[in-house]
């Protein structure tokens, strides 16, 4: 850092020197222009960047959100360069003759840019509140995927049929976004139906130990069954079960080949599963039939 400061004073001081005697010379003037950009530019990337990077570490932002806020440092320096640059090489003031142009422009590019300016605040709002990071399974608006990369503007999304989504971002933050694997784990519930004359305890303990032998199912949290319904024609058991950082693929496997062997260990020890019943009763009446003619006895 000390190193830093004493290139920074040395070039200032250099410049201040050589300066004024050739200013007047075009040709001077546009080495002094590229000299002092060059010099602003190498200045920030040796001593803002690396500050710039500490303070986003500090934050604990991921290396996709860095990478984005550091190329817009880059920007500034550049720009700032800029205006020093032309203010040293005599060119006049470029922060003021830049702030008329952009006095005319900015309602027109405001309305052309409604949108992406929109979808880049909604980017910065994803950076700082994290509902999801790259490699996330998140579910939208009827959609779900892996999320593949996130930008300033747009967050690229993986579907579980191999298509890639470019969602922009204001879509992600004006909406509910569901995280099922937010904390790597993954909660599945099924409900199982057993008869009324069936052994509750014994359905149980087949769900259970069903649980316990896959090995995609994880023994911490433990599965669990809960009594949740008394239905009409069947007694509704909840199993609840862990998966360890699945994909959609691994849920939709585990939760088939777990269902199917609960259902075989049911008819193999004769553990109904009902269909439900309906029970449909009642009658006919006929009105209006005082001037129906019955059929006459052979």
């Amino acid at each position: 850092m000390i190193l830093q400061q004493n290139l920074t004073g040395f070039v200032a001081e250099l410049l201040g020197r050589v300066l004024p005697d050739v200013v007047a010379d075009p040709a001077a003037s546009l080495l002094v222009f590229v000299v002092v950009l060059v010099t602003i530019y190498l200045v920030g990337k040796v001593a803002i960047i690396p500050v710039v990077n500490r303070f986003l570490s500090a934050r604990n932002l991921d290396a996709h959100a860095r990478r984005p806020i550091t190329k817009l440092v880059n920007i500034a320096v550049i720009f700032v360069g800029i205006a020093v640059a032309f203010g040293l090489a005599d060119y006049g003031d470029f922060l003021q003759s830049l702030a008329t142009i952009a006095a005319a422009a900015t309602l027109a590019i405001g309305f052309a840019m409604q949108d992406v300016l929109q979808n880049f605040v909604a980017g910065i709002f994803i950076y700082t509140d994290r509902p999801f990071r790259i490699g996330d399974w998140i579910e939208w608006d009827g959609h779900s995927g892996v999320v593949e990369d996130i930008s300033l503007r747009v967050t690229r999304v993986r579907t579980f049929d191999n298509e890639l989504l470019t969602v922009p971002n204001s879509q992600l933050t004006d909406g509910v976004i569901k995280n099922p694997v937010a904390k790597e784990q993954l909660r599945l519930k099924f409900d199982f139906g057993i008869g009324y004359d069936d052994d509750i305890d014994r359905a149980t303990e087949i769900i259970l130990e069903e649980a316990d032998a896959h090995e995609g199912i994880m023994d911490d949290p433990a599965p669990s069954v809960r009594l949740v319904e008394l239905g009409d024609s069947s007694v509704g058991l909840q199993s609840r079960i862990w998966i360890d950082n699945p994909s959609r693929s691994d849920f939709v496997k585990v939760r088939g080949e777990y269902v199917q062997s609960v259902k075989e260990r049911f008819d193999a020890e004769d553990i109904d599963i009902p269909y439900p019943n309906r029970t449909i009763g009642g009658g006919i009446e006929l009105s209006n039939v005082d001037g129906v003619v019955e059929p006459a006895d052979d």
